[in-house]
């Protein structure tokens, strides 16, 4: 997924229905690497980031996964909804 635009929300829950994939995807296309890993400072992000290793990472780390969550819901334009 190389497009910009978050994909679109018909539920609630901003993250109805997005893989963890295609959610750090766009975090990696707005933000790229180095801004992902000021804003998440997690190793994965920091330290040769590739996003094979941080789907690995993130899968089985849940309190870095609700950051990362949490960031790609603050990212959502605002009129989202």
């Amino acid at each position: 997924m190389s497009s910009t635009a978050p994909p679109d929300h018909s539920n609630a829950d901003p993250l109805h229905g997005i893989t963890l994939k295609v959610l750090l995807q766009w975090l990696v296309d707005r933000y790229g690497w180095d801004e992902l890993g000021r804003r998440v400072p997690i190793n994965c992000f920091v330290h040769e980031p590739s996003l094979n290793s941080s789907l690995k990472f993130l899968r089985r780390t849940p309190w870095a996964r609700e950051k990362v969550e949490a960031l790609y819901i603050a990212s959502l334009p605002a009129s989202r909804g």
